[in-house]
């Protein structure tokens, strides 16, 4: 048993030396999205760690294996989609964007593994509903 112990402890010590990059690059303020404030801050807290180059690195962030799933999550979400760059997307990239709010902000978004940890940005069905009616999306 101390033997099984010693091993994971020394597996899990080895861990913290694989690095993953957790980086924010800075915000040019003309590249930002554009939204009424009370959008603006529904995206603000519940979308932006994961979908800006705002995110809140909290302390578990940089713990193995805790970081390589935080980090890939931030990453995987500013491909799909970063605010802090929207004024960079054409148009269609815009619309298509939009459509995607529409219809994840019901399903998916935020993510419940996400949530579990950041209770504060679980939408409300008026939050859900407003950002929605923000998009422009007709069905």
């Amino acid at each position: 048993m101390k033997k099984t112990l010693l091993t994971f402890f020394v597996i899990f010590l080895v861990m913290q030396f694989i690095r993953v990059e957790q980086s924010d690059t800075a915000i040019i303020k003309d590249q930002e999205i554009k939204a009424p404030l009370e959008v603006y801050s529904i995206l603000e807290s519940s979308c932006f760690d994961c979908h800006s180059n705002k995110a809140e690195w909290p302390w578990y962030s940089q713990i193995a294996p805790a970081s390589w799933v935080i980090s890939s999550h931030v990453n995987s979400g500013r491909d799909a989609l970063n605010f802090s760059i929207w004024e960079t997307y054409t148009q269609e990239e815009k619309q298509e964007e939009l459509k995607a709010i529409y219809r994840t902000v019901y399903t998916v978004m935020p993510l419940p593994s996400y949530i579990w940890l950041h209770p504060e940005a679980d939408l409300t069905k008026e939050q859900r509903s407003l950002i929605r009616k923000w998009t422009g999306v007709r069905k």
